[in-house]
């Protein structure tokens, strides 16, 4: 199993949210999952114009010259595809989004109904889809920060006609990179269950109730919020 990363944070491998996904990756690779991290911060990643013309000439004929069939090929041979983003502005990063835009090139003007089509079209041949899951976090205490960002890979996941198969949303998430006023033993516990919902994703391809728990579970008030 190979589980692909893209992490659109614009601190790239610095940022809070890559600390919560290597914890994650930690445990994949226990599991026995092979991984890879694309940080778009590094990468030239040009916004979508909107012309259509990979919709005529074929999927990933796009007139920008740019890195993003280096970073489509990564996600060509993954099993699971993995967004990372913090929250901005109550949605995904800036990054993320152009990029999102951008795999326009793979599809076409499609509902999730045609997609599915082409997708049971492909597993008869042998691909199949791959799974898709979500990891973001936020500088807040409010769960509820995460709600666009959920329902966007909800929709996303439709659109795709990829199974959805797992998020992690932490709150508070600069209690991760934080040396001071920390409880550091609710962020080791919180990376400990983000590892081993990793381990469950490379076994199992769910995350058990009991961690989903674990992951949801909000950071004690306090410093943890500065």
């Amino acid at each position: 199993m190979k589980i692909a990363v893209i992490n659109g944070s614009p601190k790239g491998n610095a940022g809070n949210t890559n600390i919560i996904t290597e914890s994650f990756l930690r445990g994949a690779r226990e599991g026995g999952a092979e991984t890879i991290t694309v940080f778009l911060a590094e990468k030239e990643i040009t916004p979508c114009r909107g012309c259509h013309i990979c919709w005529t000439r074929g999927p990933g004929q796009c007139v920008i010259s740019d890195d993003m069939l280096q970073v489509l090929a990564v996600l060509g041979s993954a099993d699971i595809i993995v967004f990372a983003s913090p929250v901005y502005f109550a949605n995904i990063s800036g990054l993320l989004k152009t990029f999102m835009d951008r795999m326009t090139m793979i599809g076409g003007p499609q509902t999730a109904k045609t997609a599915k089509i082409e997708n049971q079209k492909n597993e008869s041949a042998g691909a199949k889809a791959p799974k898709l899951m979500m990891i973001s976090s936020c500088g807040l205490s409010d769960r509820g920060e995460f709600d666009v960002i959920s329902l966007w890979m909800s929709k996303v996941s439709q659109k795709m006609n990829m199974d959805f198969i797992g998020e992690i949303y932490a709150t508070n998430g600069k209690a991760f990179s934080a040396e001071r006023g920390t409880d550091h033993t609710a962020v080791s516990d919180y990376l400990e269950a983000a590892e081993q919902a990793g381990k469950e994703i490379a076994t199992d391809k769910r995350i058990s109730d009991s961690t989903r728990r674990l992951l949801t579970q909000p950071f004690p008030d306090g410093p943890l919020s500065n």
